[in-house]
C-alpha cells in the first residue's frame, strides 16, 4: 500500500442565504467536474451590507481530493 497523495485547489462560493450555503454551493459545483472531494478549509470570509443588514455572504475555501 502507497502513500496517498492530494491536490487542493481554491473556491469561492457565495449566497444571500448563509456562510453555509456559500461553502455548499461552491463544494456542489466543484463535484461536478472534480471527484472524490474529501475535505475543505474555510480561508477567508466576507460580506456585503445593504440596509444593515448583511445581504450577502462570499466564502473562499481550500478544497482537497485524492489523486489515483
Amino acid at each position: 500500500m502507497g502513500d496517498n497523495i492530494y491536490k487542493s485547489i481554491e473556491l469561492t462560493g457565495s449566497s444571500t442565504i448563509s456562510m453555509e450555503d456559500a461553502i455548499s454551493q461552491a463544494i456542489a459545483k466543484a463535484s461536478e467536474t472534480v471527484h472524490d472531494l474529501q475535505w475543505f478549509e474555510v480561508t477567508s470570509t466576507r460580506g456585503h451590507i445593504e440596509n444593515g443588514k448583511v445581504a450577502h455572504w462570499q466564502v473562499s475555501l481550500k478544497v482537497g481530493f485524492k489523486l489515483a
